[in-house]
């Protein structure tokens, strides 16, 4: 989201659009009708923008969760004798409930398991809705009341198009806080796998199931004023085709891009609605033949606008300034640094095998407070198996790993984070498509921790300027200040590892691990990099890195471990490792 102008902008233009459309003078009955409709598929479609284009969660059973909404509400109206209006929170609870059983199961899936089985259960649930004889059969419930007010109903399409609409730009609305915040950022880590995400403290389970509780919740409010304005339910618009439709829109419109969706909801509407009547004139008979139209244009959006239309439309507007930050907000709480010299790591025989091979073979030493410990090896040594042990990626086969005294190697990855533990990775994983500035700020994840609903209704500002300054601050500290409100994507490699590095320091870690930070890094940017560490150092923080560049090794550690083939063969200082025979025969061959 580099060019992100979900703000004023982008909200004016929105609002004053749909304020004027039914008020436009000689505007037929039937395009207001039709934008009713729009709406209603609008809010379907943020919900997919969030959960697939942002969480990257594929769904093609969101017309399941429009089907709960709309049926909850039929039934209480015209069984219980229920007002419309008072039914929109049991419609929520219902669908959010279901989104919950469903959400516990289906967001644990992942590559192409999940959209299967988001079909399987969008199909399991278009069926129950067919067979339910309180719910009418494949019949459906008809006789469902309009809205009204007063005296007054919403029968005319003009009336019911603002209710519509106000729900369509609360979402909007909902929807943009919520990816400008510490959860926002949390859901849109999930694109870059959750090892990262999870080693900064981010529960990418729960961040999982709220972006899809959340996407069923608006499908589900789109249900409730469906089932009103058509005044009748029944399976047929709840169907894996429905859930395909809603899915193109999201992805047509700009699946990582909430006025996206509004916008994809439209083109797609509007064209149904015309290949309807023009392609049985032009092929000569009846059939849905819509549908093959639609299968070219998702293959066409895929081939050569894979981010959708909306960033065609965002060139023609009014660039939006750089998020600001605040300097002056207060700054957020730090750790209690390390004594020197006294054991803060303590690895003893640590292991892991995957079947009958070790990777890390009863490996032990301790890294002192204050120190820069090395662990070094040729390629396939252990060096970043043995990283991922001791930051809960992998659980250990056997042995203990202690920090700060208190047994670590059970706990999860962000279990690991909230007790001062922070890493950078061999391979970089950092979110190309947000900011520098956002990926940082995921460090600080643990750090402040406003709720969901909080960062909805903004009423976590303050939070956010503590945290935004911190990343700020931390990039400044590496020298990539001027760099903070680029795409994470348009850095050089060697940027992005001090990139990463900076995220590391916005959890105030007492432990950073560095895995091959110099990788990709040129002279001068090793150098720099080098003081930078020395620095950090010298301000009490304790480094342990895997690093293939001898040279840069040598002249900074304190502290040198070498592994081969899973195993430690030496420890020492740099100059006792440099003149042992066995780490010579490791590297070299021999001494000759």
């Amino acid at each position: 989201m580099a060019q992100r102008l979900q703000g004023m902008w982008s909200r004016i233009i929105a609002i004053a659009a749909v304020a004027a459309f039914p008020l436009l003078p000689g505007v037929p009955e039937f395009w207001v009708t039709l934008g009713g409709y729009i709406g209603l598929s609008s809010l379907v479609a943020i919900g997919l923008v969030l959960l697939t284009g942002v969480g990257g969660m594929t769904s093609f059973g969101q017309a399941a969760f429009v089907g709960f909404g709309a049926y909850t509400t039929a039934v209480l109206t015209t069984q219980w004798g229920m007002s419309p209006w008072l039914t929109l929170p049991f419609a929520l609870l219902s669908t959010g409930l279901m989104a919950l059983l469903i959400g516990v199961v289906t967001a644990k899936l992942s590559g192409h398991y999940l959209p299967l089985g988001t079909i399987a259960w969008g199909i399991s649930f278009f069926y129950l809705f067919g067979n339910i004889e309180q719910l009418g059969r494949y019949d459906g419930i008809s006789g469902v009341p309009p809205f009204s007010i007063g005296p007054y109903s919403l029968i005319n399409s003009r009336a019911v198009f603002y209710p519509i609409w106000t729900a369509v730009l609360i979402a909007v609305v909902l929807s943009e806080n919520l990816l400008d915040s510490r959860m926002g950022r949390a859901i849109r880590a999930l694109r870059g796998g959750s090892i990262a995400a999870e080693s900064f403290g981010v529960d990418t389970a729960r961040a999982k199931l709220v972006v899809f509780t959340f996407a069923a919740l608006l499908a589900g409010v789109s249900g409730w004023l469906y089932a009103h304005v058509q005044r009748s339910v029944s399976p047929s618009p709840f169907g894996i085709n429905a859930g395909i439709e809603y899915l193109l829109m999201a992805v047509l419109g700009g699946s990582g891009y909430v006025l996206g969706g509004v916008l994809g909801a439209t083109i797609v509407t509007v064209l149904k609605d015309q290949l309807q009547n023009l392609l049985p004139k032009l092929i000569g008979t009846g059939g849905n033949f819509e549908s093959i139209v639609f299968g070219i244009l998702m293959v066409a959006v895929l081939q050569l606008a894979r981010q959708g239309l909306w960033p065609f439309i965002l060139q023609l507007l009014p660039q939006a300034a750089p998020k600001a930050i605040d300097a002056a907000a207060p700054v957020l709480t730090h750790r209690e640094v390390p004594s020197r010299g006294t054991p803060l790591l303590v690895i003893d025989k640590a292991r892991k095998q995957f079947g009958g091979l070790v990777a890390v073979n009863d490996v032990s030493f301790t890294v002192n407070g204050g120190d820069i410990v090395g662990v070094i090896g040729p390629n396939g040594a252990g060096k970043s198996t043995l990283f991922n042990l001791l930051t809960g990626v992998l659980p250990a086969t056997s042995g203990q790993i202690y920090f700060r005294g208190e047994r670590i190697d059970g706990l999860p990855a962000r279990g690991i984070a909230g007790r001062g533990i922070a890493r950078t990775f061999q391979h970089v994983k950092l979110v190309p498509s947000m900011t520098v500035l956002e990926n940082v700020a995921i460090g600080a994840h643990l750090r402040i921790r406003p709720g969901v609903l909080a960062s909805m209704l903004r009423l976590d500002r303050d939070e956010e300027k503590r945290i935004l300054a911190e990343a700020a601050r931390q990039l400044q500290r590496v020298g990539l200040g001027e760099h903070m409100h680029k795409p994470a994507g348009s850095l050089a490699l060697g940027q992005q590892r001090v990139a990463e590095i900076a995220r590391a320091l916005c959890l105030d870690p007492a432990l950073l691990l560095l895995d091959e930070p110099a990788a990709g890094l040129r002279f001068n940017e090793k150098q720099q990099l080098a003081e930078l560490l020395s620095r950090l150092r010298a301000e009490g923080m304790t480094l342990l890195l895997v690093e293939h560049d001898m040279d840069f090794v040598m002249r900074l550690t304190d502290h040198l471990v070498v592994l081969v083939f899973g195993s430690k063969i030496a420890e020492g200082t740099p100059a006792e490792i440099s003149a042992n025979p066995q780490v010579l025969e490791a590297y070299l061959g021999g001494v000759e």
